[in-house]
């Protein structure tokens, strides 16, 4: 009954992406970015979060100039969830109208050595079609790690998106244990290091100039493994397509002390989402509250 279930909602899944691929992108591009404005009018809750996120990471500017980041951030939204409903259509033969990479080298001189390569990210462009996009480009799916929906039809659709292209994904729930395994096998795994984690599953790094509880786990996958860890971030271009960038392996900072060399290169791995969110912040998810956990919750748990 189970696999029975799973089928027909696989089944339910995939003819309603085929019905709503039927629309054009471009009406579907527009409708959706008209939505996201829309939804920054509508919903108070979501444009108070980006607003106070936006108050906390750039104190510097004006409340005028953080509103249109925040409005230009929620029509960004907007416009990937229009993009990602397309990405079965994407192939080798249409990829390039869409997405281009740069410093694929850098992916190939890392996978060279045999370890496995982490990819470094967070929600950041249209951080859905660059993973689509990937194995499209250098013909080697990547496993990208992710929340399960709660909603189990939602789910299937996301996933089947998601794997669309070649990409395997994995749950975060206990995910540790298959991503040592996979790097010990040379493979690529993605993780998106920009969300904020209760106290005793991080660890405090500065995220612009303020405290952010930051999940441990890249840090401690390649520190273990030898895993290169390679940024990747994309850039939308005035003409709507989207320029991705695999930057040189970070090099990681290695002492006798463990618990030292996670903090550190934790902090070495947000300052890089930083930098990208700083060039481009419409590009990032300032809806998400990232600063959420506060410090004083673990010092008053642990007695501090």
């Amino acid at each position: 009954m189970k696999e029975e279930a799973e089928r027909g909602r696989s089944l339910l899944a995939g003819c309603f992406l085929w019905a709503l691929n039927l629309i054009p992108l471009s009406w579907r591009i527009f409708f959706f970015e008209k939505l996201g404005r829309f939804l920054y009018a509508l919903d108070d809750r979501h444009r108070r979060i980006a607003l106070r996120n936006l108050a906390l990471a750039f104190p510097e500017k004006g409340i005028k100039e953080r509103e249109a980041i925040a409005r230009s951030a929620f029509t960004n939204l907007g416009r990937v969830a229009a993009e990602f409903t397309f990405t079965p259509r994407l192939s080798e033969r249409n990829i390039g109208r869409y997405v281009s990479f740069e410093g694929l080298e850098n992916f190939h001189r890392a996978r060279e050595k045999g370890k496995g390569v982490l990819f470094l990210t967070a929600h950041y462009g249209n951080w859905e079609w660059m993973a689509a996009a990937f194995p499209l480009f250098s013909g080697h799916p990547s496993y990208v790690v992710f929340r399960p929906m709660d909603s189990r039809f939602l789910d299937g659709v996301v996933k089947r998106l998601r794997t669309s292209t070649g990409n395997r994904s994995i749950p975060k729930q206990k995910a540790m244990g298959q991503i040592l395994r996979l790097l010990k096998g040379g493979k690529t795994v993605g993780i998106l290091l920009d969300q904020n984690m209760a106290w005793q599953e991080g660890v405090f790094v500065d995220f612009f100039g303020e405290e952010a509880c930051t999940n441990t786990g890249m840090a401690l996958l390649a520190l273990k493994t030898g895993a290169a860890v390679l940024p990747v971030f994309n850039l939308r271009g005035k003409d709507g397509g989207y320029r991705a960038i695999i930057e040189p392996e970070i090099p990681l900072i290695r002492t006798v002390n463990k618990d030292a060399d996670v903090l550190q290169n934790t902090q070495l791995f947000t300052q890089v989402i930083e930098r990208y969110i700083r060039d481009n912040p419409d590009h990032w998810l300032w809806v998400h509250q990232r600063w959420k956990t506060r410090p004083w919750q673990a010092r008053r748990v642990k007695g501090v």
